[in-house]
């Protein structure tokens, strides 16, 4: 076109009000950018699923969409990001016997047989059980699994994933006995005999008798975990360690189309995994990030395998044990420090804590931005604390101290329990904390999320005590911990995490303004729909 065409069209457009041709307008709405000034702003454009504009009523008049969406005053975020989760484990729990809620071995043993009964397994799986919510808060003890299966290895998973419980004849399988020992790990005994509970690693002798998931299980599992996901406003996850196989058949996946959520995958802690990605180097495309390595450092409180400094007050003599030496922990360290990978190392007890945080600063000395986490940082030793800094990122699950509240005292005691849970303490260290659920280990929900940082409280029990409030984060951080800090933790804060120009026009559209209403109605916030890429991909209304 020459200059006199140009002319005359720029004439024109001016005399008959041109207006752009885009994809989506979104207008009539609060939105809630979660940008560097925290604007709130009432439209916004999509173009090629990335935000164009974002302003006020002014961009009805300036664009020409192809969808128009009248908000009718309804409050727009930023699309969720869940930090910690576990998405082939949320999937896969479809093929077991469900746990949850469970107040006694007699319960357990019920729904097992229900569940044999209906999918008559050769080795039957369940998930989901926790001692602590039976009157009896000890570990149960497998004899009635034995008479009710005598024949069929029975395998149920703990609800933190750190145990199992077992009957005789899976242990035969597995060819454990009582002289049986693992590094880095429980098998218990009740005056002598196994009781069945086996603890970290000694799952691992286990696991080897379970099948492998088919591939098609695992498709399954995967489209399952993503309806779940983009129901609750999910439209990035961080996948908590994945195996090479798994991380390429979830990229498939996406390449075809039928996975469409966005995942921040890290790299499980095999060899094999991490020597190929550390050779191939980095997996980056819009949906998919493998950027890290996920790494155990101690095991869970709730099973009494988090690595403590002083004993358990709960169990005199006890401290658990640390499932990595600091010589392995180091070499790992400086592998992926030099190859530029991200290192997101689980660390639940003060002396895992005290381990990494040794570790982290001793290794990223020279690291000018590595963003390496520490996953769960649940129970920090006061002089500890000053050992956070910028490069050391908390990724903590709000929901864990509130649902651990009525048991955790018992096993820290009264005055190291004021270091645990302590995300406000964290985040002035720190300067960011990125939030999570450990889904499928507490419920997906990213508003009870939410609230339970805010409130420290249970959802549904408003009439429950703060647990330790003066940790609690304001409505304003945990917003910032769901969004742009969780994209930050995943080195994707260019293009995620808030409504901005240039970035991925993921977000959702709520019932009510969780940061308006009052604390106690959050858990109940209803998603009315997940856009990613401006398209809808769950609606409740639209």
């Amino acid at each position: 076109m020459n200059k006199s065409n140009l002319f005359l069209l720029i004439l024109f457009c001016i005399s008959i009000g041109c207006s752009e041709r885009v994809d989506l307008l979104v207008h009539n709405a609060k939105i809630y950018t979660v940008n560097a000034e925290f604007d709130v702003a009432s439209a916004f454009v999509v173009k090629d699923g990335k935000f164009v504009a974002v302003g006020g009523e002014e961009l009805v008049e300036k664009y020409k969409p192809a969808n128009t969406v009248d908000a009718q005053g309804l409050a727009i975020f930023p699309g969720f990001i869940d930090s910690h989760g576990h998405l082939l484990s949320l999937g896969l729990n479809q093929f077991k016997a469900d746990l949850r809620d469970t107040e006694s071995i007699d319960q357990i043993v019920e729904i097992v047989k229900k569940h044999q009964n209906k999918y008559n397994q050769k080795i039957i799986l369940g998930a989901g059980w926790d001692e602590n919510q039976w009157t009896d808060v000890s570990f149960p003890f497998n004899q009635k699994l034995n008479a009710a299966f005598p024949n069929t290895a029975v395998v149920l998973e703990r609800i933190d994933g750190h145990a199992f419980l077992v009957n005789q004849k899976a242990l035969e399988m597995a060819g454990i006995d009582s002289n049986t020992a693992v590094e880095g790990g429980q098998i218990l005994k009740h005056k002598g005999q196994l009781n069945g509970v086996l603890v970290d690693n000694t799952k691992q002798l286990v696991e080897k008798i379970i099948p492998e998931y088919s591939k098609e299980d695992k498709i399954e599992a995967l489209l399952k975990a993503q309806e779940i996901s983009f129901e609750n406003g999910l439209t990035t996850v961080d996948q908590a360690g994945a195996s090479k196989q798994d991380i390429y058949l979830i990229d498939s996946l996406q390449k075809k189309n039928l996975i469409k959520l966005r995942v921040y995958a890290m790299i499980e802690n095999d060899p094999h995994s991490i020597n190929h990605f550390v050779s191939q180097g980095k997996l980056k495309t819009d949906y998919l990030n493998v950027n890290s390595v996920k790494v155990f450092a101690d095991g869970a409180l709730g099973s009494r395998g988090a690595a403590l400094i002083e004993d358990y007050s709960d169990q005199k003599g006890y401290k658990s044990s640390l499932l990595i030496s600091k010589d392995s922990l180091m070499d790992l360290a400086n592998l992926l420090a030099e190859k530029s990978f991200q290192m997101n190392t689980h660390a639940i007890g003060d002396a895992a804590n005290r381990l990494v945080l040794e570790v982290y600063n001793q290794v990223l000395r020279t690291k000018e931005d590595p963003r390496w986490r520490i996953e769960h940082a649940q129970l920090i030793a006061p002089e500890d604390f000053p050992r956070f800094n910028a490069k050391i990122i908390p990724s903590v699950q709000p929901i864990h101290a509130v649902s651990d509240m009525g048991w955790a005292i018992d096993r820290l005691g009264n005055e190291r329990i004021k270091g645990a849970y302590a995300y406000k303490d964290l985040l002035d260290w720190s300067g960011i904390v990125a939030l999570g659920t450990d889904f499928p280990v507490e419920d997906i929900n990213p508003f009870k999320t939410f609230y339970a940082a805010v409130a420290r409280k249970v959802p549904g029990d408003q009439f429950s005590k703060a647990f330790q409030p003066r940790n609690a984060l304001s409505r304003y951080e945990a917003l910032l911990g769901l969004t742009r800090w969780a994209a930050y933790a995943n080195f994707e804060d260019n293009e995620k995490g808030s409504i901005e120009v240039g970035k991925f026009a993921d977000f959702i559209i709520l019932d009510q303004d969780i940061m308006q209403v009052e604390i106690e109605s959050v858990p109940n916030t209803r998603i009315v729909a997940t856009l990613l890429n401006g398209k809808i991909v769950f609606s409740n209304r639209l």
